[in-house]
């Protein structure tokens, strides 16, 4: 296994990988990602970054991170945007080295937390972070503007 962070020869395959995670859970019809996208906000003007997890030479998953502020702790943390193992390479430690790589990063920078949402109905990923853990974030909820809601807002 080897985890490294994505180059621009990588764009095809995180574009794969984002699709299968799409189909994963179960909103395959929502990916407007493009690889000219995700070579200007990976690389020409980096929003996120992405690791890519190797097993040998094939690639077999991915995770996207940006990093945040914590205002209540006074410093960044990573936020995880997706993680993502194909279904033939989960069950060999990959999931858990990604978040081996975010803990070290977290203890070298002096990172305050990291942090990801999860689908309620994803069990086998939830009993996955618990065991790692992790604990449910209780009374929070996630909200968002997309698309309409934001050019709404701006009229």
């Amino acid at each position: 296994m080897d985890i490294r962070h994505a180059t621009r020869a990588d764009i095809p395959i995180i574009l794969t990988f984002i699709k299968e995670l799409a189909v994963y859970e179960k909103m395959a019809d929502q990916v407007e990602a493009t690889e000219t996208a995700l070579e200007k906000w990976l690389f020409d003007d980096p929003k996120a970054h992405v690791f890519v997890v190797f097993e040998g030479r094939k690639a077999v998953g991915f995770s996207l991170y940006f990093t945040h502020f914590s205002t209540f702790k006074g410093k960044p943390g990573i936020y995880i945007e997706d993680i993502y193992i194909q279904k033939a390479s989960r069950g060999k430690g990959y999931g858990k080295a990604l978040f081996k790589r975010f803990a070290k990063m977290a203890k070298d920078e002096d990172y305050g937390r990291i942090e990801w949402s999860c689908l309620d109905w994803n069990t086998p990923s939830i009993e996955f972070y618990l065991s790692l853990g992790a604990k449910p974030m209780k009374g929070w909820s996630v909200y968002r503007l997309e698309g309409d809601t934001i050019d709404d807002l701006l009229t």
